[in-house]
């Protein structure tokens, strides 16, 4: 085995704070510029001490070890313990709760639809890991909440939720391309931005997109309106942010 190392030198010099945690990030000590976790490529850095995998942890992760795959030899880290408060949502369209079989097989066909969104790794654009708000607003829903709609438990929260007038504007956060749009049953009106190697953001909600699939958009380059389409109790942005396709917690790379 090769040893791991989280690198502390390395994370100052890094514009966020890694916390190996369920929906948190790793930095990881490797010998190359190649690695990845549980067969997804993971995005690679040289840092001040050499090269370092940036991983993305998700939330069904459990604590203990793990490991990192990078020049044909496994890299072990251990991934520490996090609780996440819950959350108790009442939705008075309680087919958003127990969706119908029509229902079921359009959210069946959208997952087959977004899934190499979430993995897209446009060719020559690499993430600054510096990200600005999309929107104004207060943060009503954090992420990781363990969620129950009408009493019934549902997935976790896997992004943040921003409170804000239905129609304003939400903007890239990053340099990114426009890799999926569409009308999704639980999401509504969404964009999905792959901002390289891995990383790759999802608005939820819009009444309105303002972009096109193809699209490159520079940090704050509008791309939808606030709104309340999808699963939604009121107009508000959802930003999911994932990296090499586990969500994480897009408070991590704020700037």
């Amino acid at each position: 085995m090769i040893p791991a190392l989280l690198l502390p030198a390395v994370l100052a010099a890094l514009p966020f704070r890694a916390s190996p945690v369920p929906g948190g990030v790793a930095l990881v000590a490797v010998p190359g510029p190649k690695a990845s976790y549980h067969g997804e490529p993971v995005l690679v850095r040289k840092g001040a001490r050499g090269w370092e995998a940036v991983v993305g942890i998700p939330l069904s992760a459990k604590p203990g070890p793990d490991q990192v795959d990078a020049a044909g030899a496994p890299v072990p880290f251990t991934i520490r313990d996090k609780r996440y408060p819950e959350q108790h949502v009442t939705l008075k369209n309680t087919r958003q709760v127990n969706p119908s079989p029509e229902d079921e097989a359009r959210i069946a066909r959208e997952a087959a639809l977004s899934k190499p969104a979430w993995v897209a790794w446009p060719e020559g654009l690499t993430p600054t890991l510096e990200f600005q708000r999309p929107t104004a607003g207060a943060l009503t829903s954090s992420f990781g909440l363990r969620r129950f709609f009408n009493g019934e438990p549902r997935a976790p929260h896997s992004g943040l939720d921003i409170k804000a007038g239905a129609g304003q504007l939400v903007r890239a956060p990053a340099a990114g391309v426009v890799v999926l749009t569409g009308d999704f049953f639980f999401s509504g009106n969404a964009v999905y931005l792959a901002h390289g190697e891995g990383v790759v953001s999802l608005f939820a909600h819009l009444s309105k997109v303002l972009v096109k699939e193809g699209q490159v958009l520079k940090p704050g380059d509008p791309l939808g309106r606030v709104g309340s389409t999808g699963r939604a109790t009121g107009p508000h942005l959802h930003w999911s942010l994932s990296l090499n396709n586990a969500r994480i917690d897009p408070r991590i790379f704020l700037r």
